[in-house]
């Protein structure tokens, strides 16, 4: 799968942070059981490549790694299992560490001088970030104008309330967001809870 396949595959895309390893393998099964597929593994926490490793092995995930903000964390998540990469921003340092790694890359822009650069870049597929902050739907349809061939995965301050709006933009194929997974819903084990958060969010596409 490309990344842009990946993206369309998805209404939402959940930001997610282990703080438990043992956690990992029931989160992924719980937001797969609610039809949410692709998963977002960041690295803000000392378990994420740890958590990429399980969840790679859970029957129909399709897991990724967030939050790249150092070149050696490209071949290292790459290593792990993860099948494409999200970033908060796009450094030449991060452009070289995707190009030698082979790891797919959606990096995060927020102004329109950003989307330029990433796309002369190479880069076609962004996350806009911090989606809310840095207009949420009245910039994506703005950008859509002058930029008709970047395709966006606003994140961000988005809600399950807030998201039909950006994935109604024609420039949207998905959306990030870390409601799907509550962290006192992970703490206390309550996986049904987060399968039926997922239902939800897979509706939205729908």
């Amino acid at each position: 799968m490309t990344l842009l396949d990946i993206m369309r595959s998805a209404s939402v895309i959940p930001v997610i942070a282990i703080d438990d390893p043992e956690h990992a393998v029931p989160l992924a099964k719980a937001l797969v059981a609610g039809g949410i597929r692709v998963l977002e593994v960041t690295l803000r926490t000392e378990h994420g490549l740890g958590a990429i490793r399980a969840m790679s092995q859970v029957e129909g995930a399709i897991v990724g790694v967030g939050t790249l903000t150092q070149p050696e964390e490209f071949a290292a998540s790459r290593d792990a299992g993860a099948v494409f990469g999200v970033s908060p921003g796009l450094t030449p340092a991060l452009i070289e560490a995707a190009r030698s790694s082979g790891l797919p890359l959606l990096p995060g822009v927020m102004t329109p001088g950003e989307v330029m650069a990433a796309r002369e870049a190479g880069f076609k597929q962004l996350k806009l970030f911090p989606a809310v902050p840095a207009g949420g739907v009245g910039m994506l349809n703005a950008i859509g104008g002058p930029l008709p061939d970047v395709t966006f995965c606003p994140t961000g301050g988005i809600s399950i309330e807030t998201a039909p709006a950006f994935l109604a933009c024609k420039n949207v194929a998905c959306v990030g967001g870390s409601w799907l997974t509550p962290k006192d819903a992970i703490q206390a084990g309550d996986w049904g809870r987060i399968t039926e958060l997922a239902k939800a969010a897979a509706a939205l596409r729908a």
